[in-house]
């Protein structure tokens, strides 16, 4: 699952349908789910909070991984997903270096799964 440009939510009742999604992935019965914010310009503390009961929900299914993958030219990712791997020892960051901008920051956040 892919996430791209920005999410800045309004608050926990935006991201419900996001948060709905998340849940239908996390409930599938895969042993591996990748999770790329490399692209994943901004994300406000709603989202972040909607993120870490994504991973901790998932640190409770026996025999399953949870990637995510990150870019460290992004401020708010290196911070939040190391604090988030605190809690979840499991979660396996993937780190990309050197990520370039989007041109159009004027795009929506795009989800791809």
């Amino acid at each position: 699952m892919s996430f791209a440009s920005s999410l800045q939510l309004g608050g926990p009742a935006e991201y419900e349908q996001i948060s709905k999604l998340l849940g239908d992935v996390r409930d599938l019965k895969q042993p591996k789910i990748t999770l790329n914010v490399q692209k994943l310009e901004f994300m406000n503390i709603y989202g972040i909070n909607m993120l870490s009961e994504f991973v901790i929900e998932r640190r409770k299914k026996a025999g399953v991984q949870t990637t995510v993958q990150d870019s460290q030219s992004i401020a708010w990712q290196g911070k939040s997903l190391k604090n988030l791997q605190r809690l979840v020892p499991a979660l396996e960051l993937e780190f990309i270096k050197n990520l370039r901008c989007f041109e159009d920051r004027n795009c929506y956040a795009i989800l791809c799964w």
